[in-house]
């Protein structure tokens, strides 16, 4: 009897191995090795077989097309966010929290499609009843949305070629397997098989397809990265449980830029998408309170007026503390140690906790100036003027350095009202709205200055 060949595979990064170790050595992370069988199912292949030979052309005698043709979702800020819909023939991949609106999303946007093209939804974490139970609580009952309930690739591709449709929706990518594979659903191995098998069919037919990606607890997309690299667009599906707003990402995007947004209010009937997102989370700012700065925040050409609040008390504990919700501890860190060096504010004795209003999440380099404000304005107790919005990087000597975008950021505040707008002095645009500034000292001394408005 043949003895079955098995590999360690990380379930992190993808790397294999010989044999078992507590930590991948390619990529540092611990427990992550899983054995998996490697054996596939043999198949006979016809020799001689025909080849053709395309020749290649210079850059310059290629046509460009003219038009992409592109399906809407019937969700404009969704469209928009993805270049302008979606492209005949793309492969999308969405990932998100368990439980953010994933699946109501992708029921809501087959439904929209269905209503001029086929649609077949591909469900391997639920039962045709329960999508159905959902798309009657969101009136999604389209004649042509089909329903599949399926984990089997072969028998999904099966389907996919007798049925014909425009489109696809697979929810979700680590619960299909191939018999081909021996491993189990969601390993590597079944995840790179899968995710290719589909992404060479939707190509090869021209079917537009969406894809769902479960995610690991850090936030990151389960599997190998190659499954990202697979894909024309990533994109990503955050928000609170506690909140009602959903903000979907585009990580990345071969048709359209990357770095968009769209934001959504989940309601009894689905979610709905919010047309002015600035409105929305800038609705219940609190006036006259000490900690609040408004912030322009964007990833790609559209802002977004977002609210950072800090909190800085009196410690009760030997090592005081420090948390953030919505961006990252560690440059809560290193603003804090900016603060204390270059602003002369000791918070060695204080509690510091910071905040993205709503449930944001956060990660771009221009958040530094707002943040150090806000925790300043804390610490002083003093009210920052409520027509003044901020941005800027801050570097580790207290400088204030530029970002991207810096024109939709003011046009976005300016819009809302804002008419004092802290940016840093390398900022060319002139405009007597802008208050220019060099260091986090000539920074402090704006909001410690400025009169407060009524």
């Amino acid at each position: 009897m043949k003895k079955t060949k098995t590999v360690y595979v990380c379930q992190e990064c993808g790397a294999s191995f010989p044999t078992w170790s507590g930590k991948c050595s390619a990529c540092g992370q611990w427990n992550t090795l899983v054995e998996e069988k490697i054996d596939r199912k043999k198949h006979t292949h016809k020799t001689g077989v025909k080849t053709t030979y395309t020749r290649p052309l210079p850059i310059s005698k290629v046509k460009k097309e003219d038009t992409l043709e592109r399906i809407s979702t019937g969700i404009g800020s969704l469209d928009e966010a993805l270049g302008g819909g979606i492209v005949k023939g793309q492969v999308l991949l969405i990932s998100g929290e368990p439980g953010i609106g994933k699946s109501t999303l992708l029921l809501q946007v087959a439904n929209n499609i269905s209503e001029k093209r086929k649609v077949l939804y591909i469900t391997g974490e639920e039962s045709a009843q329960q999508v159905y139970i959902r798309g009657e609580r969101i009136g999604a009952l389209s004649d042509n949305l089909l329903i599949m309930s399926e984990t089997n690739l072969e028998n999904i591709i099966s389907a996919i070629e007798k049925e014909n449709p425009e489109f696809i929706v697979l929810d979700s990518v680590q619960t299909i397997y191939s018999s081909e594979i021996e491993s189990a659903a969601g390993s590597v191995s079944q995840v790179r098989e899968v995710s290719g098998k589909i992404t060479e069919l939707a190509k090869s037919k021209n079917i537009s397809t969406m894809i769902v990606g479960q995610v690991t607890k850090e936030g990151s997309i389960a599997g190998p990265k190659v499954l990202e690299h697979i894909v024309d667009s990533v994109v990503h599906f955050e928000g609170e449980r506690g909140h009602a707003y959903r903000v979907l990402k585009v990580i990345k995007n071969r048709f359209g830029a990357a770095g968009e947004l769209a934001v959504f209010s989940m309601k009894d009937r689905g979610l709905e998408e919010v047309k002015n997102p600035s409105s929305f989370f800038l609705s219940e700012r609190p006036e006259g309170q000490a900690g609040s700065v408004i912030f322009p925040f964007t990833e790609g050409s559209k802002p977004v007026l977002v609210e950072v609040q800090a909190l800085v008390s009196k410690t009760v504990y030997a090592v005081p503390q420090r948390r953030a919700q919505g961006l990252d501890l560690n440059k809560l860190s290193i603003i804090i140690a900016i603060l204390e060096k270059y602003g002369r504010i000791f918070l060695k004795d204080r509690d510091v906790f910071s905040n993205i209003v709503g449930g944001m999440v956060i990660r771009e380099p221009a958040l530094d100036l707002p943040l150090a404000l806000a925790i300043a304005s804390s610490f002083w107790e003093k009210p920052v003027d409520k027509r003044i919005a901020a941005f800027g990087e801050i570097g580790l000597t207290g400088e204030i350095r530029s970002v991207h975008y810096t024109e939709h950021r003011i046009k976005e505040a300016k819009k809302f009202g804002f008419d004092k707008i802290i940016v840093p002095a390398s900022t060319d645009i002139e405009d007597s709205s802008l208050i220019k500034v060099r260091t986090i000292g000539e920074a402090l001394e704006v909001i410690k200055n400025v009169k407060i408005s009524s």
